[in-house]
């Protein structure tokens, strides 16, 4: 059974914009974060995507996509957030790649564990330390922590015919009610370019002044948002969402977005699984335009590295799980070159 059809089988038994708040200056990273240790070694996670979706040589995990290449305009309103060089430089170019989220190469774009789709963002910084955004169109994340995420891994996994019930993923699903509510409100776009896309982890920053706010990002496509009910995601083709898209770019730009959702101090800034309340606080941080395929997709896709918790002044990681995050991705990197 391929392993596309294993996590069918797992989904079908699981059921204004306004400035920083005030208050929020010098926010400290509560204790617990960052220090918070792991039994998953950046490896180990790598190791257990293969095993749910097998090794391809490939991206471990949203392995099959189309790369693209745009521009990114700050938003003046950014470096009341952050004092990242990328929101002070003007105008700047960008590579972005567009997915869909299972470690299978071939996977069809209307099949189930096509959702959520991807989003990755290049921003190519004049001083050559590049920043990167990963983010799904789905607000929150399937677990809290990369130990949860692995163990859920090694269960699809181990979850494919003739194996008794509950199967090993029926049975993390009984034992995750969170996971089991992220598997049954996923949502599919009629097209990359009419989706939401949700940086799910957490950052601190802090502004010139030192004044610190802990944030999520979101990337809002200015086409508004436009999803598919099941009878019509069953009638489009397999690779609908990357040929609807490269059929737009060639018409026009797609444009998001970028904004800061901004915590509250009752938020839980180190767990992904809970996402906050949509009467957070939004501050526009810039606008993507994406634009045109490069010279060499097939070059540009292999040889593209975004490292989503990568520091930059102004900008930390307060999620661990960003930190195993960019320590895992060359791993995988390494494996597809």
């Amino acid at each position: 059974m391929r392993k596309a059809t294993m996590f069918r089988i797992m989904l079908a038994t699981t059921p204004t914009l306004i400035a920083a708040p005030a208050g929020a200056d010098a926010l400290p990273a509560p204790p617990s974060i960052l220090s918070r240790q792991t039994n998953q070694s950046p490896q180990d996670v790598v190791d257990a995507l293969h095993t749910a979706f097998g090794n391809h040589h490939a991206r471990a995990v949203h392995t099959k996509g189309v790369i693209m290449v745009g521009s990114f305009t700050p938003a003046a309103e950014a470096r009341t957030l952050c004092a990242a060089p990328i929101f002070t430089t003007g105008t700047l170019s960008v590579v972005a790649r567009f997915s869909v989220f299972a470690g299978i190469p071939q996977l069809p774009d209307n099949a189930d564990p096509a959702s959520p789709s991807g989003l990755a963002l290049k921003i190519k910084a004049k001083d050559g330390n590049d920043f990167d955004v990963v983010s799904n169109n789905h607000n929150g994340f399937i677990v809290a922590t990369t130990d949860e995420f692995a163990t859920f891994l090694r269960a699809l996994g181990a979850s494919g015919p003739g194996v008794a019930h509950p199967t090993p993923v029926e049975q993390f699903m009984g034992a995750h009610p969170i996971a089991k509510a992220f598997t049954n409100s996923l949502t599919y776009p009629a097209s990359y370019a009419t989706a939401t896309f949700f940086g799910v982890n957490s950052f601190k920053l802090t502004n010139a002044k030192e004044s610190s706010v802990f944030a999520r990002y979101r990337l809002v496509p200015r086409a508004g948002e436009h999803y598919l009910k099941p009878e019509e995601l069953k009638a489009k083709g397999p690779n609908y969402l990357q040929d609807e898209i490269v059929a737009r770019i060639g018409k026009a730009p797609v444009v998001y977005d970028w904004y800061a959702q901004i915590a509250d101090k009752d938020d839980k800034i180190e767990d992904p699984s809970i996402a906050w309340p949509d009467s957070r606080k939004l501050v526009k941080l810039g606008t993507f335009t994406i634009t045109a395929l490069p010279k060499d997709a097939v070059l540009a896709d292999r040889t593209t590295l975004y490292l989503p918790g990568q520091p930059h002044p102004g900008i930390e990681p307060a999620d661990p799980m960003l930190i195993l995050r960019s320590k895992a991705y060359p791993i995988s990197f390494q494996g597809r070159q």
